[in-house]
């Protein structure tokens, strides 16, 4: 089991900037890539980013792609989502994950059921 806990949510500006970390404990030598996931209210949960934790290879969603950063701290088994340049449409839970499965990471990345562990979320509200 690989136990995932978020932090650094809040408000902010239109503008603004977060920084998201996700710490994870347990059996996680089984990591093979973490992703971040947002919901909105009445919205599905969409993909924001993900990374590869053996060569940090990373992957973004076309509407966060220039304005966020996925990256991982190996030794602190520990990985952060930096928002710049918020908007109000990034107003969401945000959630972390972590998936231990390598088949075809490369092309699934992007799939909520890719991900086996899942933290408890945390919010992100960006004021106009």
């Amino acid at each position: 089991q690989v136990q995932l806990v978020e932090s650094g949510g809040g408000l902010v500006q239109a503008g603004g900037s977060l920084r998201l970390s996700c710490a994870a404990s347990g059996r996680t030598f089984s990591i093979y890539g973490m992703g971040w996931f947002r919901q909105a209210p009445g919205k599905e949960r969409e993909f924001v980013a993900a990374i590869r934790w053996n060569d940090s290879n990373t992957y973004y969603a076309d509407s966060v792609k220039g304005r966020f950063t996925i990256s991982r701290d190996n030794a602190k088994n520990t990985v952060y989502l930096k928002m710049n340049s918020l908007k109000p449409e990034d107003t969401a839970v945000y959630y972390c994950a972590a998936s231990p499965d390598r088949f075809g990471y490369s092309v699934k990345y992007h799939r909520a059921s890719t991900y086996y562990y899942w933290g408890q979320g945390t919010q992100v509200t960006v004021s106009s």
